[in-house]
């Protein structure tokens, strides 16, 4: 019947033509009417938890040695900004400043700090997002962009309770007191020590509440993103998703990210400072930072932070999908 009356309402088409031609549904990656479908990964199959562990914690250290720099100029642009007089014009200069006095190494200050947490953060993660998908899928395997969404917000507020916010306090720290004439910290574990003995194990968790919502935020706006995007590149395609698809589906996930929650992670850096004892709490430095700074403070650093989300999150998206692949042919757990 349908087809009667599509050939009726349509001149030019016939019967035959439609059924062995039928008109393709090109799924909008956000809007279109088949968005469930969507949302599933290619094959709908559950991930084991153990391999997206392993996946995950390979993907996160492989991609912080990469984009490692441009996190280092974002990080010291945002604290120069509290500087009473500040030593740098843009992330370019901040760049030439930091070679020309400690030479390429010196954009790898702090590298430590920020390894030790990508491993298990990346892990974490992805281990909570599988978990929490491999409940949420319907009997065919998919899974609702609302769903997706949970499930997104649940790895990003895992990742932030168990391993960012003391690493991302520790890394700032340090990053903060390398920039000191006199450095008290010797080292990772050094500057752990320290902050724990002067400060106590609250020391290690300052911004709690700000990490929290910049992580849930990150990752619900991530997972979302990028699997509409990589459905939409794939189309009907049954084959695995190839690297440029896996690529710039994170690509333009990690932009979406920066630009909707940049503000909470520059509250974030600056209660996990230094100076965080001049700030109450998160409702207090967001005062502060809109009073005495302006609105635009709180995109400080948006561009280095821009370039190094844009290539993480593409990095890490890609890998963990290649490793997961990998992880499934030479380890069957179906």
């Amino acid at each position: 019947m349908e087809l009667l009356m599509t050939k009726a309402s349509t001149p030019g088409i016939n019967e035959k033509n439609l059924i062995n031609n039928p008109p393709k549904n090109k799924i909008h990656p956000f809007l279109g009417r088949n968005i469930v479908a969507a949302a599933a990964p290619a094959g709908g199959k559950k991930k084991h938890p153990v391999k997206a562990i392993l996946a995950g914690g390979i993907a996160g250290g492989l991609e912080i040695c990469i984009t490692f720099p441009t996190e280092y100029v974002k990080t010291q642009l945002q604290l120069d900004e509290r500087s009473a007089k500040p030593q740098y014009k843009g992330p370019i200069d901040c760049v030439k400043v930091t070679v020309k006095n400690h030479g390429f190494l010196g954009l790898y200050r702090g590298l430590s700090s920020l390894l030790y947490g990508s491993i298990p953060k990346a892990s974490v993660r992805f281990s909570v997002y599988e978990f929490l998908r491999n409940r949420l899928v319907d009997e065919k395997g998919n899974l609702s962009g609302g769903r997706t969404l949970l499930c997104g917000l649940g790895a990003g507020v895992g990742e932030a309770i168990l391993i960012v916010c003391p690493m991302e306090t520790v890394k700032v720290k340090f990053i903060h007191d390398q920039t000191q004439p006199n450095p008290k910290y010797k080292g990772f574990f050094h500057g752990v020590r320290t902050i724990v003995r002067e400060e106590g194990f609250r020391g290690t968790y300052q911004g709690l509440t700000a990490t929290i919502l910049k992580q849930g935020s990150n990752q619900m706006i991530r997972f979302f993103v990028y699997n509409r995007i990589k459905s939409y590149l794939q189309g009907d395609s049954k084959e695995k998703a190839k690297i440029w698809q896996t690529f710039t589906s994170g690509f333009i996930a990690g932009a979406a990210s920066v630009f909707g929650n940049t503000p909470l992670d520059v509250v974030k850096t600056r209660m996990q400072g230094l100076d965080a004892h001049k700030y109450k709490g998160f409702v207090d430095c967001v005062q502060k930072i809109a009073r005495n700074e302006g609105f635009f403070a709180f995109y400080k650093g948006t561009t280095p932070r821009l370039g190094r989300v844009c290539l993480d999150v593409a990095i890490v998206f890609t890998l963990y999908e290649k490793i997961m692949q990998f992880l499934d042919y030479a380890w069957k757990t179906d």
